[in-house]
């Protein structure tokens, strides 16, 4: 039983020293004139609840985790895929565009109807680029359908 804490543990250990890492590099970041918050607003502001999560994975880990289920993992691979193709649809498709794209497709793999996934992905889209946009003053791309 106790063996088998460990694999979280580890997995902790390595989450933590991503979240350090991304702190510490967002720290490198240059300054643009005119940048209210900063280039390293997003990466410190993904690297804090990174750092909580990885702490509770080396706090208290499962008593008997289960790595490999097969309904779970193809899901998992579907999750990865978006993760992975989100940053390169940004320039091409925008960022409302694509985060709506990669905000319906994440809650569809989560169990959500596509109505629910759909409008997720709307406010997602929209309502970040119009807050990053217009509140925080930072330009996002806009893509095809705003450019």
């Amino acid at each position: 039983m106790a063996q088998s804490r460990w694999s979280d543990r580890i997995a902790g250990a390595i989450f933590l020293a991503l979240a350090i890492w991304y702190w510490i590099e967002a720290g490198s970041y240059a300054v643009r004139f005119g940048d209210p918050a900063g280039p390293s607003f997003f990466p410190r502001m993904v690297a804090v609840p990174m750092g909580v999560f990885a702490l509770f994975l080396i706090v208290r880990p499962d008593a008997d985790p289960v790595w490999f289920r097969w309904p779970q993992v193809l899901a998992q691979a579907a999750t990865l895929a978006v993760l992975f193709g989100y940053p390169m649809a940004i320039e091409p498709l925008g960022f409302p565009i694509s985060t709506l794209i990669a905000t319906m497709l994440l809650a569809k793999i989560l169990g959500a109807t596509w109505l629910q996934a759909v409008l997720l992905g709307a406010g997602m889209g929209f309502g970040l680029f119009f807050l990053f946009d217009a509140g925080f003053g930072l330009p996002l791309p806009a893509g095809p359908i705003f450019g």
